[in-house]
């Protein structure tokens, strides 16, 4: 486990350690990764559930209630229930999304994957995605686990982070460097 935890580091490294950890003595990894990741897909697809965790003026009371009927809703309980209760109750509900992917890297590590980050204008097809993690396979000669989020500012393009790599083929960063070579400063 010594190995797996230097992986994340921070609140968000110790928290999902620490939930890795309980739902492996549980023998529950699939289904907390399963209820972290539409989790993870109800806070990107929701401003209002993003403004939720990340305010500091709503109560820690007001918080727990309102995460506790999101969860409800969802269909989600048992250990994430009560993590997302702890986070709340410690104040840490901001560094949600962080805790989620360090989680998601400690199960790809001890799987032998690799997680890659993949932000693109719109949300990715499933055929999309098959295609990213074929390619990224082919790339790295490992099994890759995914996480996809919706960044509209790209205009185009996927921008994929894996570990220390970035591979930026955005539309806007393209744009950004024709602009920088036609002011003569690139």
């Amino acid at each position: 486990m010594a190995q797996e935890s230097s992986l994340v580091t921070g609140i968000a490294g110790r928290y999902a350690t620490a939930l890795f950890d309980l739902a492996s003595e549980g023998g529950a990894l699939d289904a907390v990764a399963n209820d972290l990741r539409l989790l993870q897909t109800m806070i990107n697809e929701s401003g209002d559930l993003r403004r939720l965790i990340r305010s500091p003026v709503i109560s820690r009371d007001d918080q727990n209630k309102a995460m506790a009927a999101v969860l409800a809703r969802a269909g989600i309980g048992g250990l994430v229930q009560r993590f997302v209760g702890l986070c709340g109750a410690n104040r840490r509900l901001f560094v949600l999304p962080d805790m989620i992917l360090a989680y998601r890297q400690l199960l790809s590590a001890h799987r032998g994957e690799v997680v890659a980050e993949v932000a693109a204008s719109m949300r990715l097809s499933d055929a999309q995605v098959a295609d990213v993690k074929r390619a990224l396979r082919a790339a790295l000669g490992q099994d890759v686990e995914l996480v996809t989020r919706v960044d509209a500012s790209l205009l185009g393009g996927l921008v994929v982070k894996v570990g220390s790599r970035m591979i930026d083929s955005s539309l806007k960063t393209k744009l950004t460097k024709l602009e920088l070579a036609l002011k003569g400063v690139g």
